[in-house]
Order: C-alpha cells, then structure tokens, then sequence
C-alpha cells in the first residue's frame, strides 16, 4: 500500500500540470504562460486561476492582484529553475518575499509571481558572534519570536507581518533603528539566485560587489534566497504609545523631531499624522526604548517619555515593558489586497520649522489619508554612505503618505515636500517617474549600480521593481562595459 501511494505521488510530479486540474481551472489560465512546460518540481506547488489556494496568494498587503501563476520553490535550485522557465514566458515577472509591500510590486495582473514562502527558516549559524541565516520568505515576526528566547533581537520595521527578503535588501528603518542601525548595516552574507541560473554566495570575501549592492538594490540583482545577520543582544524594550493633540501640526513636529535627535540612541519614535476632518488634528506616537546588551532602564524610558510629551498637549499614553518580539509580533500571512493606495516617500534631514510647516501644508492639502514619520539616523549614520548601495547616512525622518490619486498627490507632494526633502526611500513609493532612482540612488551609487547590474543582471529580468538599468557600451549593449 505504501509503495502504491508513493508512486503515485511520483507520477503526480511528473505528469503535465493540466493533468491535475480540472476543466473549469484549465480556461481560467492566461494567455502568455506555457503552463505545460513548467518543470515538475515546480508544478507540483504552483498556484493557478481557479486553484483551490489561489484566493490566498493573489493579493499582496494592500495591493489587488490576479497573476496568472504564482510559483512557490523550496530553495535555490527550484528558483534557478524558475528563473529559467519564467523568461521564457511573455508575461510580467514578480518576486515576494512576504507580500507586504507598500509598492505593491509582488504581485501583477496576469503574469507570474515568484513567492519565498517556502524558505522561511530561521537559523542560529553561530552563537558566540549571533550570527543567524534567515530565509527570504521568512517574517520578521517570526524572526522576532525566534531571537527572543535567547535576548536577541534585529531592527526590522514595525510590523510582524513584513518579508525578510524585501525589507533586508531594501533598507529596514525599524523600531531599534537609532540603536543598531538599519536592518541592512548587519547582514554579511546572502545566497543569490541569479538571472542566468547561477547560485551565488555574496560577502565581503565573495562577489563583493554583489554583496555591496544587494544592501539597498537587492531586488535588482536576483532572487536572495537567505540572509545572514548579525543580530544584537538586546532584552526588554519599553513600548510606548501615545495620542497627542496635532492642531499646531508643525509646531508639534518641530518640538518632536528636536527631542528625537537630542535623545540617547535607544530611543526610536514614529509617529502617525491624521488630518482632522472637522475633529481635531491628532498625532500618534510609538516608541520604543531599548539598551544593547540589558533591559531597557524604565526609569531612564521614562524620562524620555515625559519629554516626547511636552511636544504637543497629550491626549493619552500607555507604555509596557515586553520583549521584542512582543512588539513587532508574528502576523496571519494572509493577504486580501484592498485599497490599492498611491503613496510617496522621502528623506528628511531634520524637522526644522521650513520641513514641519511643509509636511503640515501637506496634511491641509487632503490628498494624503496616512501620513507617517519615521526617525532614522542613529547608529544608521556612523555608515559610511559608499559602504552599501544605500547611501543616505545623515538624515534623522522618513516621511510617507498615503492617496488615492497618484497624480493629485504627486503634486501637493512635489509642491510642499520636495523643496524640503532630502533623498527616497523606496519601499514606500509608487511614482514610478525616472527622477525617483536618483533620489533614492543619488551618484556615485547610481552608476556604480549600473555597473553590478550589467555583470550579474545585464539583460535587465529584474526590471518591475524600480528597475536600475545595466550599463551600456558607446554602441549601445547592456553589460559590455563591465
């Protein structure tokens, strides 16, 4: 009997996926995509229209999807294998770590969609230097759950629920940022699946130049199927979260982002905006107040409290002392799309009166429904800017806002915030305009990323998300310059 049911199973993952679907699965397929010739290992955990687990996969956070395929491989060989199967197709292209993208680039209408979440293990390699490998489809939630056991913890965003693969490749402005850094300024080592099938180790003994690029343009280059990182011993954090009134909006934010710069590096604090609608204008806070190496003091977390306060009449607080892990927790994986929302973002040196009356004018305009503050700087700018291929290494503020019109809101945000701001921060955009590269990769990065596109990327597959073209010789051809 057990043998039977085993060779059933193998002639399951060797039989042409139309057989394993019925009729009304088959006419929900789109055109574009040779479903026939996926390769068994792949076919045997596709998702397809009309599957029965499509309806879970489709969408990403807070984007809409409908992709024709959707790809789930179980380490870098299936990727490989994908990779090479995928080009052959006249479809769209996307990879997903976790879905959570405010970009909404891990999912597409009609094309395929190549999703991590079969490698999402977490992995200590060595105790004495905490030095863990994370897989890519892996959420910093359950990363979180898993340090915390042992007093460790990594800055990574703040919420449970976003992918290891996008935020670890991209930057990662997290709750410990003003402590430990940007999530990026402690990896040191990925594996990488190239767009020619290679399966590359990236360090700074290894491809390093590969390894410089992937900390900031990650998803440029190829699929990371692992990160290794470097994480900090850090215990309890004080978790705050407080309500402050925001009728004076850029009063508010002047005296917040000053007591945010002058505070010890173990405070991080963002901040939300609402726009009042008649009601009063309110702000909410989260903080966070952590120590490397001991529990947060919360004596010490108080006191800096009590001075985040003072920047507005307040409205409420509560505060906890938790680990980590209880305040960027494991989140439900699964995504409903909705709201499709248009968003901008950008870097701000610091909250003086010219920036705080500017992202005040902002609010007044209405066309941002969520606007959000995020400190940065910290430890994040003893980095050298040439050391990764993200090089804003002194500004203190990530603004981002939320619309439901990108043109409208690209111009109330070209009107009051480009004046002020000072670079991009991509995860949080979707103007899709050329000048938002040189923004988020001003020179040298730019052209040095064109040139570690052309060797490892030259015929530009990944190209969906804020693509970065390869660099071309006089005639004209990608990559023969490298």
């Amino acid at each position: 009997m057990r043998e039977a049911v085993a060779a059933e199973r193998r002639s399951a993952g060797t039989a042409p996926a139309s057989a394993r679907r019925g009729t009304a699965a088959l006419a929900a397929r789109r055109p574009g995509i040779d479903y026939d010739s996926l390769p068994p290992e792949l076919a045997a955990r596709a998702v397809e229209p009309g599957d029965r687990e499509y309806e879970s996969v489709r969408h990403n956070y807070l984007r809409s999807g409908a992709p024709g395929l959707v790809l789930r491989p179980q380490g870098a060989e299936e990727v490989a294998a994908g990779l090479a199967w995928v080009q052959k197709q006249d479809v769209e292209f996307a990879v997903r770590s976790a879905g959570h993208g405010i970009s909404g680039r891990s999912t597409n209408d009609g094309g395929v969609v190549l999703s991590m979440s079969g490698m999402r293990s977490v992995e200590v390699v060595d105790e004495a230097t905490r030095r863990v490998r994370i897989g890519a489809g892996a959420t910093w939630g359950e990363v979180a759950a898993t340090l915390a056991p042992r007093g460790w913890a990594i800055t990574s965003g703040d919420y449970g629920g976003v992918g290891v693969g996008g935020l670890g490749t991209t930057g990662g402005i997290g709750f410990l940022g003003r402590l430990q850094g940007l999530t990026i300024d402690h990896v040191v080592a990925a594996e990488v699946v190239t767009a020619d099938g290679r399966v590359l180790h990236a360090s700074r003994d290894e491809h390093p130049d590969l390894f410089w690029a992937l900390r900031g343009a990650g998803g440029n280059m190829g699929v990371v199927t692992w990160l290794e990182i470097e994480v900090g011993a850090v215990g309890d954090v004080v978790f705050s979260q407080m309500t402050l009134d925001a009728t004076d909006t850029a009063g508010l934010l002047e005296k917040w982002g000053a007591t945010v710069e002058a505070a010890p590096r173990g405070l991080t604090s963002f901040m939300i905006l609402g726009a009042g609608r008649g009601r009063t204008p309110m702000a909410q806070l989260m903080t966070v107040f952590a120590a490397e190496g001991a529990d947060a003091d919360p004596e010490e977390a108080i006191a800096q409290l009590e001075l985040l306060a003072g920047a507005g009449p307040l409205l409420g607080h509560q505060a906890q002392l938790l680990p980590y892990s209880g305040v960027v927790r494991q989140e439900d994986a699964h995504h409903s799309g909705g709201g499709d929302p248009s968003a901008r973002s950008g870097l701000l040196g610091h909250l003086d009166q010219d920036t705080s009356r500017a992202v005040e004018r902002l609010l007044t305009s209405g066309e941002s429904y969520f606007t959000s503050i995020r400190a940065t700087g910290g430890a994040g700018n003893d980095v050298a800017p040439d050391a990764t291929a993200y090089a804003h290494r002194h500004q203190n503020f990530q603004l981002s806002a939320l619309a439901s019109n990108q043109d409208r809101l690209n111009q109330a945000w070209d009107a009051e915030i480009g004046p002020v701001m000072d670079g991009s921060y991509l995860s949080f955009d979707t103007d899709s305009r050329p000048e938002r590269l040189l923004e988020a990769f001003p020179e040298p990065t730019f052209t040095r990323l064109r040139t570690v596109k052309s060797v490892y990327d030259p015929s530009n597959v990944f190209r969906t998300n804020f693509p970065i073209p390869p660099a071309e010789s006089p005639s004209g051809t990608p990559g023969s310059d490298a």
